[in-house]
């Protein structure tokens, strides 16, 4: 007792050492006194936090599967163990959502894996942040389900896409599998790409829907850009697969991977490093970049383009005596773009494991498999065993299992939304915030067809706003040519991850000293919005 005394006593005496010195002169100048700037501080914060509180509370629906299917063949099992059908042990999958459901560390620890490799942090989904929405308060559209017609047709797509992956993106037009592809996904009742006068053609095959993303060369110019980074510049030639070799096309190493074993195989590379030219070079920079690459690269390339390319809103384009950096510069806007991507991917989080729990096309495709070899019946749509991109897999690999692009196959976490589509998103959209989307690119390039040089191109102008775009439609769709998405978790994650940055935006535009009439930018549907 006398030692706590002693403790007391003295942290009384250092407090009352700190308040004497308040009554030293005091350097600070400023419009508010330290207690103004305080309370100010406070009512800025808890304003931010009052805005999403009141924001109405979204309803969270999901596709109905893991009610229709007592076997949980239309949901996310990998890892935990699975039979000889590839069906999951349902014991392991009633404890895989107690332990989501309560959200309880040690249930995660009594999880039944199949194999060695583990589940991707899905305690993720319960974490809360200090800016921006929490995760749990976004919305999201419904997925397709597992026996609809829209599912048959991103199927199919993901089929097409791992036949057509060492096309160059410069012949789809004269490719006879690219232009099969075209023709068959636009014989789909309900396939969701983008067409033109109603068809899937070699033009819009595999794209995104955003604006901008139909115009020019399938990849973005934020691809093929060099990367000013520090002192040095950053040439975006990459490891490239070999052409042909494809990954879990026999029955065996498909179930190992369902149940979480390793791979018995390994990507090699071709030599020299090239610039992403078709779906295998795209999928292998979506399969190993970091979170906030891509966003990253492309911020540091607007930077490059000078304060042309700045919004137009940035309050220090017209100042004759100021420039911006910690706030409407580049400290601001390297930061906020970081920033946004991991909040973005709490809420895709979120989505993925406590409410939609969306099987894999991996997983979609040992269902397949065993229709068409007699060993289920499964109501898979009728449309898909239609499509002409299912006797070329046989042919090919002698399964109708997904090729797939990795050897490991898909993340161990559900798939929609993609978690790369929702950061990306917003990524970008926190870029066209900041950024002039009506900036046409100076000298924009294509990759020649083996991805060894730079090409001029030549044709319609490129702007910021619609090179971004097609920059997120890639990064997410990239997904969807190795074989780990389907189109919905590409789209859908783009939208959710716009969502977030907007969000942020919000919570952050009155923390400004600046004249500042609020941010202006084109969201992914095209609608122009001003926070």
């Amino acid at each position: 007792m006398n030692q706590e005394k002693k403790i007391a006593s003295k942290n009384k005496k250092k407090d009352k050492e700190y308040v004497d010195t308040t009554s030293d002169p005091c350097c600070q100048i400023g419009p508010l006194t330290p207690i103004q700037r305080r309370n100010k501080a406070f009512q800025i914060r808890k304003n931010a936090a009052q805005f999403e509180r009141d924001l109405p509370l979204p309803s969270h629906p999901c596709n109905g599967d893991e009610n229709r299917f007592p076997n949980k063949i239309g949901n996310f099992t990998k890892a935990l163990p699975h039979n000889e059908l590839g069906e999951v042990d349902i014991h392991a999958y009633n404890a895989f959502i107690q332990a989501l459901t309560t959200g309880n560390p040690d249930m995660f620890e009594n999880i039944p894996l199949g194999g060695v490799v583990k589940l991707a942090n899905p305690q993720a989904a319960y974490a809360y942040d200090m800016m921006g929405p929490d995760s749990h308060h976004t919305f999201i559209a419904i997925p397709p389900a597992f026996s609809s017609a829209w599912r048959a047709g991103e199927m199919a797509e993901d089929y097409w896409a791992a036949l057509t992956r060492d096309v160059p993106f410069n012949d789809y037009n004269t490719n006879c599998l690219t232009m099969a592809a075209a023709e068959d996904l636009s014989n789909f009742s309900d396939f969701r790409g983008p067409k033109q006068d109603g068809v899937v053609t070699t033009e819009t095959l595999f794209r995104g829907d955003t604006p901008g993303d139909l115009v020019g060369p399938y990849v973005s110019q934020f691809f093929f850009k060099d990367i000013p980074f520090g002192n040095r510049i950053v040439k975006q030639r990459y490891n490239s697969p070999v052409a042909g070799k494809d990954f879990m096309v026999t029955y065996d190493e498909w179930l190992n991977i369902q149940n979480g074993g390793l791979p018995n195989e390994a990507i090699i590379f071709d030599k020299p490093r090239r610039y992403i030219r078709n779906g295998r070079d795209l999928g292998q920079w979506v399969h190993v970049d970091f979170t906030y690459q891509g966003v990253l690269s492309a911020c540091l390339i607007l930077l490059g383009f000078g304060e042309n390319a700045l919004d137009p809103g940035n309050p220090y384009l017209n100042s004759k005596t100021q420039n911006g950096f910690i706030t409407f510069g580049a400290a601001q806007f390297l930061d906020f773009v970081a920033k946004a991507v991991r909040v973005a991917l709490e809420a895709a989080w979120f989505q993925k494991f406590l409410v939609q729990r969306v099987l894999r096309p991996e997983a979609f495709g040992g269902c397949v498999q065993n229709n068409l070899t007699g060993a289920t019946d499964y109501p898979i749509n009728e449309e898909l065993f239609d499509s002409t991109s299912l006797p070329i897999v046989f042919e090919k690999y002698g399964t109708y299992l997904l090729p797939m692009a990795y050897p490991e196959g898909s993340p161990t976490h559900p798939a929609y939304p993609a978690g790369h589509a929702t950061a990306v998103g917003a990524g970008v959209t926190m870029l066209k915030a900041f950024f002039n989307e009506a900036f046409i690119i100076p000298n924009p390039v294509v990759a020649s067809s083996n991805g060894l040089r730079l090409l001029p191109y030549e044709g319609e102008d490129l702007t910021v706003g619609g090179e971004l775009n097609k920059f997120a439609s890639n990064i997410s769709i990239g997904r969807d040519l190795a074989g780990v998405h389907w189109r919905s978790d590409s789209i859908d994650g783009l939208n959710l991850g716009e969502t977030v940055a907007i969000r942020i935006l919000q919570d952050y535009k009155n923390t400004y000293n600046e004249d500042f009439e609020g941010f202006t930018l084109t969201k992914f549907n095209g609608t122009t919005i001003i926070i």
